[in-house]
């Protein structure tokens, strides 16, 4: 099982990013995905789920209404679209199946700043 997450970078206050992970060694349509991120000197905390068929999805309410997760089956690719983002956003955004314990992937680093 691999992830490679990708699309973090530098964004100013209010900005956007799009990040994609690729995930691999599993049958990517059965499982729920989930994107967590971990800050400086914070624990990694969930930020959003979504269902195996995509239909459904949750958000932790500090990014609600800013992020939106989507997959695509055909592609085994998870996407993050980040809008209007913070300094709080700052951090190090990894994938993985939701409710597996997965190795992580190296995750792909987010730096909001003027």
């Amino acid at each position: 099982v691999q992830f490679v997450e990708s699309g973090g970078g530098w964004v100013q206050p209010g900005g956007s990013l799009e990040l994609s992970c690729v995930a691999s060694g599993f049958t990517f349509s059965d499982y729920e995905m989930a994107w967590y991120r971990q800050g400086p000197g914070k624990e990694r905390e969930l930020v959003t789920y979504i269902s195996s068929t995509g239909d459904f999805t949750n958000y932790i309410a500090s990014v609600k209404d800013r992020f939106t997760i989507s997959r695509d089956n055909g592609q085994s690719t998870v996407h993050l679209r980040m809008r209007n983002l913070k300094p709080d956003d700052t951090a190090v955004y990894y994938c993985r199946r939701r409710w597996r314990d997965d190795a992580w992937g190296q995750g792909t680093q987010v730096t909001v700043s003027l």
